[in-house]
């Protein structure tokens, strides 16, 4: 992103060589953070995923100034915030347990901020309006947080937060309390409140459906460390790790050897098992093949030379109403989940129980370059 002028825009929020270490109670240490650096644009919306423990929410915490770092960085529109407590950063956080306070109502936990930096009562008044209407809550302004859904909570904290027009807002898994309908109704009005706002939202969640469906950028954590930042497309379809592979989307991971020939590569388990891929594989090279559910359907007669087959035992035929997914069993044991497209009324004939051939087109599959095998 640029200026006008074509100077590249300075990020929003910038961290630089993040580490930060605790005290186990065993007495030894461990780096939440592991040396990270991330920048965050102006109107993006970035989700930084990960399981339990990885260091997202410690980042998270660093920004916002409830985390010091043991080193490196952290600057926010240009400026270092090591010293800088959290109050007085340009950033507001929506916590998991939304944090209203009990005794004040919808307006009183929405202005308090306003209140708190004595901004006049009429312009509080309006504003608080304008804030409501935005997360849907005009005419709630006089009940308070017990008189609420979670649904409506998490408005209340959204518009508490938004009111003072931050330049960036944290967001730490703040869906997870709610039922699977209302978590996916409300991740569809966040990515639309973000950019009606037009503001930075950095999104912490370790629900990778979530990340996808709301990102504009997902950076995924593990045990401190960036595996891998870029748009939900690139992550789900050209993972760079395994790691990101198996945590996001579902899938079937095969390791072995790309043997020859060159024209008519194959990837070869330890185990017995052969995959042909996509010509320009390196021979002799150690990679993971990711085999989506997507990726697979049923093999059909006198198929061309850009369709790879292989057999397998059907284990299930789950039908889920637009599509239908086959859970089948390969010959060492390894289980392998297809959906064909356009399945149609062919499940008749399928019996579980009976062998079967998969099928795939070659530029489908994606291949991971394992450790230790670059170049």
């Amino acid at each position: 992103m640029s200026k006008g002028d074509g100077v590249p825009e300075a990020p929003i929020a910038a961290v630089a060589n993040a580490v930060k270490r605790f005290v186990t109670p065993e007495g030894g240490t461990v780096a939440a953070l592991d040396g990270v650096t991330l920048d965050v644009s102006k109107r993006e919306f970035v989700t930084l995923l990960g399981p339990s423990g990885c260091g997202k929410t410690t980042l998270l915490r660093a920004i916002s100034g409830f985390e010091d770092l043991d080193e490196g960085e952290v600057r926010i529109g240009g400026s270092v915030m090591t010293d800088v407590p959290p109050h007085l950063r340009p950033v507001n956080t929506v916590f998991q347990s939304y944090a209203l306070f009990p005794h004040l109502s919808v307006e009183g936990n929405v202005a308090y901020g306003l209140e708190v930096t004595g901004v006049p009562k009429r312009e509080r008044v309006a504003r608080v309006g304008e804030a409501l209407e935005m997360v849907g809550l005009s005419g709630y302004e006089k009940r308070r947080p017990d008189q609420l859904s979670g649904g409506q909570r998490q408005r209340v904290a959204l518009a508490r937060a938004i009111i003072n027009r931050p330049r960036l807002l944290l967001l730490d898994e703040p869906l997870s309390a709610l039922d699977r309908n209302l978590r996916q109704s409300m991740q569809l009005e966040l990515k639309s409140l973000q950019h009606d706002l037009g503001i930075c939202f950095l999104f912490v969640t370790h629900d990778q459906e979530e990340a996808l469906t709301m990102s504009d950028r997902v950076v995924v954590l593990n045990q401190g460390k960036i595996e891998q930042s870029g748009r939900p497309e690139t992550l789900y379809h050209r993972p760079s790790t395994r790691f990101v592979a198996e945590f996001i989307g579902d899938g079937s991971l095969f390791s072995g050897a790309i043997e020859g020939p060159e024209e008519s590569p194959r990837l070869c388990t330890e185990d017995g098992l052969q995959f042909r891929v996509s010509p320009g594989a390196v021979v002799g090279k150690r990679m993971t093949l990711l085999l989506r559910p997507e990726h697979l359907g049923l093999a059909e007669e006198g198929g061309d030379e850009g369709i790879a087959t292989f057999d397998a035992k059907l284990e299930q035929s789950i039908f889920l109403g637009a599509s239908r997914q086959l859970v089948c069993k390969l010959a060492n044991g390894a289980t392998v989940t297809a959906a064909p497209a356009g399945l149609g009324e062919q499940d008749i004939s399928l019996v579980e129980g009976q062998s079967i051939q998969l099928a795939y087109r070659l530029d489908r599959p994606h291949l991971i370059l394992e450790p230790g095998h670059g170049g």
